[in-house]
């Protein structure tokens, strides 16, 4: 028997919660970090409930996998395996089912997540509903795990006119996206006093042109609008508890939490073609969801439409970076770490940007960073999903300004923090490509920079690093002139920092 990494003790104490894995294709990537942030403040959770893209993660929850396994599942699939092309015969027929059918998910996907219907149908510790759109009924089904197997997996997944319908019993299945991206009552009839609603379905006000972006809103305006009248019907709900009338008998009101990206994700086809990646959309989930909780509200938050709006995507940047360098444990200081034959440290951070042009003129502005460090002493390398990135950040000391670059991990199931910088210095010396390519680091005992230090060294970039990286950059959410311009704005705003430290020693 499987048990759910989440699953709340049998006695534990406080409200009974549900956990919600609404949909998003496959940036539902995006809720591996957020799950990383709930395990980390401890929260349990006594029903699960997936739908859309969203089944996947529940599907991994309850093949037993902890959120951290999740994450590195993620970092590692092939998105290609998504996409599967029909037999040609179909195509040439002129009057196709899809674009593509489920072989590429069940063969590949599901077992690349780690999803195992054996164990998923025997998980214990939390009860947990599949959320399906029964066509033949024109009715939400909300499946027992007891029941589930991978075609009806590849139904909760099946878009019209991008896979096909799944025939079932007699019935024909699809995804629910179109009912709903989130079964928030299914949740409350089963005794569900919390709601934690994991949200990346976009509610922006922009209405793009093109048929994609056309299509998105679509299933964006169907899946907010019934959340919508969800959140109406357990406000109702709520009201008819303080009368002392609930259908339910004694409860006590329900709370939501509701946890989402400040800004939309980049779509689905961004993330299929490498403008962003696994790493960075689990660094945001892992943001967002360590922001909430750290601001949250016992009460919840208002039932109102509200909770779900971002703002626009805008063009970001992403690019991946290698850096490696001696460096020692036990020591403080990291010119004393790289010292003597100190063993080589590598760290090979992916940095994404989302919103670039906000990056560039707020200097309070951060990226994500993730990626592996691979230390000998550690034995394997270590997977890092969440991290911050700043350019050109003022020091302390004079005529300084710091590149920063934090990576937070576990070693033991302990948390640890690097902490690097480099230091670009105003002085006369032509010594720009040391500076910017030099990362003094420390590694510290606990969540953040202010735990004790306990190694330390020097890494750097070397040529052809640098060479790697250049052919690593991307810019999500942008056409082919949007990126170029980013490129752009971004090579000039580096540059022209560069210069002006220089320039200011030339008189």
């Amino acid at each position: 028997m499987t048990r759910c990494h989440f699953a709340a003790a049998p006695s534990g104490q406080g409200p009974r919660r549900a956990l919600l894995l609404a949909g998003g294709g496959m940036r539902v990537a995006w809720q591996a970090g957020v799950l990383l942030a709930l395990d980390e403040a401890g929260l349990r959770f006594h029903h699960l409930d997936g739908a859309s893209g969203g089944t996947l993660n529940l599907a991994m929850l309850l093949s037993g996998l902890s959120p951290a396994e999740m994450a590195h599942r993620w970092r590692a699939l092939d998105l290609k395996d998504f996409i599967s092309l029909l037999p040609l015969e179909d195509y040439l027929k002129g009057a196709w089912p899809a674009m593509g059918d489920a072989d590429g998910l069940k063969d590949k996907v599901f077992p690349g997540l780690g999803i195992d219907f054996d164990s998923l149908r025997t998980c214990e510790g939390v009860s947990a509903t599949f959320n399906l759109c029964n066509f033949t009924r024109k009715t939400l089904e909300a499946v027992d795990p007891t029941a589930m197997a991978p075609d009806l997996l590849v139904a909760a997944l099946s878009l019209p006119a991008f896979m096909p319908a799944v025939s079932w019993k007699g019935m024909t299945y699809t995804d629910a996206a179109w009912i709903k991206d989130a079964n928030l009552w299914e949740s409350v009839k089963r005794g569900a006093e919390e709601l934690w609603l994991l949200w990346c379905i976009g509610n922006t006000p922009t209405y793009r042109d093109g048929a994609f972006p056309q299509y998105v809103h679509m299933i964006e305006m169907s899946a907010n609008g019934a959340l919508f009248e969800e959140l109406d019907r357990i406000r109702d709900l709520n009201e008819r508890i303080q009368r002392g009338d609930s259908p339910f008998g004694q409860r006590q009101p329900v709370r939501l939490h509701v946890i989402k990206p400040t800004q939309a994700l980049p779509l689905d086809p961004d993330f299929y073609l490498g403008r962003v990646r696994a790493e960075s959309l689990i660094a945001l989930g892992h943001r967002a969801a360590t922001d909430y909780l750290n601001d949250r509200s016992p009460a919840g938050l208002p039932l109102t439409p509200e909770i779900t709006t971002m703002t626009d995507a805008a063009p970001g940047l992403s690019f991946r970076e290698t850096m490696d360098g001696p460096f020692s444990l036990g020591a403080t200081d990291p010119g004393a770490g790289a010292a003597g034959d100190a063993p080589t440290l590598a760290m090979h951070a992916t940095v994404f940007v989302q919103d670039l042009d906000r990056f560039l003129s707020d200097p309070t502005h951060l990226g994500s960073l993730s990626g592996t460090i691979d230390y000998g002493p550690f034995g394997a390398p270590i997977e890092a999903h969440h991290g911050v990135f700043r350019l050109f950040s003022p020091a302390d000391e004079p005529d300084t300004r710091h590149m920063v670059y934090e990576l937070a991990f576990e070693k033991d199931g302990e948390p640890h923090y690097l902490a690097g910088h480099k230091v670009v210095r105003q002085d006369p010396g032509f010594d720009l490509w040391k500076d910017t390519t030099t990362l003094y680091t420390t590694l510290h005992r606990g969540s953040d920079a202010r735990g004790e230090i306990i190694g330390a060294g020097i890494l750097s970039l070397g040529v052809t690093d640098l060479i790697r990286l250049l052919g690593t950059v991307e810019v999500p959410n942008a056409g082919p002139a949007q990126r170029m311009e980013a490129l752009a704005k971004f090579g000039k705003f580096f540059m022209g920092e560069l210069w002006n430290t220089y320039a200011k020693h030339l008189g």
